[in-house]
């Protein structure tokens, strides 16, 4: 199986409810947010590619146009934590990437969550 990755950022504010009104997170804050996305496929294609990186471009245009300094809460239907970003992004791009197979949003350099899709 071959694997590979690729990395994009963006900058985005939310509030998480449900939490105590104590927690941090409870409070309107922002992150500097990298979302990895992850792919693989048996065998290669004619020029020894899972993807071409460039062929990812609709993700970077995704991000920067939908999440890219923007408000989270107001733009997506769900408490926008980064377990539900991981799932939802994975949701928005596995149609047009069939080699999509995990998604990681990363919040902090210390923290990331994953979505990977079962077996398939």
């Amino acid at each position: 199986m071959y694997k590979i990755s690729k990395q994009f950022s963006f900058s985005a504010s939310h509030i998480l409810h449900g939490l105590p009104e104590s927690h941090p997170c409870s409070r309107l804050h922002g992150h500097n947010y990298i979302v990895t996305v992850h792919l693989r496929a048996r065998e290669l294609d004619e020029t020894g590619f899972v993807k071409d990186y460039r062929a990812l471009d609709n993700v970077k245009a995704y991000i920067d146009d939908k999440l890219d300094h923007r408000h989270l809460n107001d733009i997506l239907p769900f408490n926008p934590t980064a377990e539900m970003m991981a799932k939802y992004l994975y949701d928005v791009f596995k149609k047009d990437i069939p080699e999509l197979y995990a998604i990681e949003v990363s919040e902090t350099p210390k923290t990331t969550a994953i979505y990977e899709a079962d077996s398939e």
